[in-house]
């Protein structure tokens, strides 16, 4: 009798399958052991945070429970776990990095099914030591917040929950932009990732000042009433209003945090099918239509003139959009540049003429621009044979500079006016700016002759190779100064204006500005491609270190 012919009950028992969930734990566990096991500096770096989270942690908890009773704990604890919440959220996109242990895409080959493989995920995303800090925080709230059984039953709903949301919110996000987060782009939000901070912190600085000048937590409270119904935080929140006996309140803000948990979990397991299903735009099918499309001449790119002007517009243009340093140099110009004026005039104490400054940040992308081609600058060189070569070539790219830093500048005075009241200003404000956009224009085109430096491409905070520091210095802060002094014949008639109450006149600063920022940049530029021609070599020596 054949092996076919044999009866089905004597065929071995099949051993039962263990649960996916103890797998991925134990891989999770496993991974960061043996990562730990690479290097005594990787394990010394893991002992610090961890300690350092720690002491982080029951600090949190030690001040969570120290309010417990203040009649503002409510207001405090519903937006501290409303912004834990959102760095849930928003962390993946900036840190795709920060966990790479549990990137679905290394899963696609496995013979999984979603619905036990996000479980899994789920549980083993809680072991870390950003759960841990976040577990810590909740349950500091919980307590802050719980008075009465009713209190008690909710917080002890309220923390699992919580963490839960805050788990599935972060997974889900990564999994909706995994494939952004491995591309260039991914990389592009690495690096703009300081320049958040910043301007994160930037806020916190102006909250905190105008909470100072309120006197006190009170001011929080409208945002405070509208946060606690968000479900990053309505669960939280359901402590607060179980302890204060409106159970409506508190089942309500409860059962937002659990609807929004199973959206995120069915969100979160349609985007991992969609992943480990469908292909990605990587393949020759998928190119197919980006490549005939980018054939043909369309888009910005049939607005432009035609000649080098386009050519080197285009490319200019490629490199605000492409390359991380200099998207991060625009971005920052941009976020600086508005942030400026516009929390100067929430503070009641600004002007209309802080606008300008949103001018005079992004004039600065005119300093080094040869630089920013680094050592790909040699191929522009050998098209450029005459001074007129040179003119052409800086032309284009100051029009790429106008053409993202007019529309930009003219909306930063109108909103600055609006804010602050001061129509009669704006004419004044705008003249200005156009006249130091047009220095900067014309020495910001000559410094990149005279002093051009090398843009290094490792380190996303690195913008200057070891050794060209000071050429740095005196290109950027040599040339404004000098764009400073040659704003002058704008600045004056402004100035006498408002001292000898003028300010009718004022209008004549818009296109007088205009024509003067006009002249002030065309000689600039005629000036420096004289220069670029007859250095060429140097400066290509200068931005090749990199």
């Amino acid at each position: 009798m054949s092996v076919l012919d044999a009866p089905v009950s004597a065929a071995a028992p099949v051993a039962p399958t263990t649960g996916l969930t103890p797998v991925f734990v134990r891989l999770k566990l496993a991974l960061l052991r043996n990562g730990l096991r690479q290097s005594t500096g990787r394990k010394a770096a893991f002992i610090a945070s961890l300690v350092v989270s720690l002491l982080l942690a029951a600090g949190q908890v030690l001040g969570l429970v120290l309010l417990r009773g203040n009649e503002h704990a409510g207001t405090v604890v519903v937006l501290l776990t409303g912004v834990v919440a959102l760095g849930w959220a928003v962390l993946p996109l900036f840190f795709p990095s920060g966990d790479d242990t549990l990137d679905p895409t290394r899963l696609v080959m496995l013979p999984l099914r979603p619905e036990p493989l996000i479980r899994a995920l789920l549980v083993s995303s809680m072991i870390g030591i950003g759960p841990l800090f976040t577990l810590c925080l909740v349950v500091g709230s919980a307590i802050a917040l719980a008075h009465g059984a009713a209190g008690v039953v909710f917080g002890v709903l309220a923390v699992p929950l919580t963490m839960l949301l805050c788990v599935a919110l972060s997974r889900a996000v990564a999994t909706a932009n995994v494939r952004l987060l491995n591309s260039r782009k991914g990389r592009d939000l690495a690096v703009l990732s300081g320049l958040v901070i910043a301007v994160g912190i930037q806020f916190v600085n102006f909250g905190a000042q105008r909470l100072g000048q309120a006197g006190g937590l009170s001011t929080l409270d409208p945002a405070a009433n509208v946060v606690r119904w968000l479900p990053g935080a309505s669960a939280v929140a359901s402590v607060d209003a179980a302890s204060d006996g409106t159970y409506g309140v508190a089942v309500a803000q409860l059962l937002i945090t659990v609807g929004a948990l199973v959206a995120l979990m069915w969100m979160w397991q349609r985007s991992l099918v969609k992943l480990m299903t469908a292909p990605d735009g990587s393949t020759l099918a998928a190119a197919e239509p980006t490549r005939e499309k980018a054939s043909g001449r369309g888009g910005l790119s049939a607005l432009l003139p035609e000649g080098r002007t386009a050519t080197v517009m285009q490319r200019s243009l490629r490199y605000v959009a492409r390359d991380p340093k200099t998207k991060a140099a625009w971005v920052t110009a941009l976020a600086v540049g508005a942030i400026v004026p516009l929390l100067n005039a929430l503070q009641g104490t600004g002007s209309v003429y802080f606008a300008c400054f949103a001018a005079g940040m992004l004039g600065m992308q005119m300093y080094n621009q040869f630089g920013q081609d680094t050592s790909a600058f040699w191929m522009v060189a050998l098209t450029i044979s005459s001074p007129r070569d040179a003119y052409v070539e800086l032309r284009a790219r100051a029009l790429v500079l106008l053409l993202l830093t007019l529309p930009f500048t003219l909306l930063v005075c109108a909103v600055t006016a609006a804010m602050i009241g001061d129509w009669r200003s704006l004419p004044g404000a705008l003249g200005l700016s156009f006249a130091l956009l047009g220095s900067m224009l014309a020495t910001g085109a000559v410094a990149s002759a005279l002093f051009p430096y090398s843009i290094p491409q490792e380190g996303a905070f690195k913008n200057v190779v070891p050794g060209q520091g000071g050429l740095a210095w005196i290109s950027i802060f040599g040339g404004m100064l000098a764009a400073g002094l040659l704003s002058a014949p704008v600045i004056v008639p402004v100035i006498w204006m408002h001292v000898t109450d003028h300010h009718d006149a004022l209008w004549l600063m818009v296109p007088g500005g205009l024509v003067y920022a006009a002249l002030i940049g065309w000689a600039g530029l005629r000036i420096a491609a004289g220069r670029t021609a007859n250095r060429l070599p140097e400066i290509l020596a200068a931005v090749s270190k990199g």
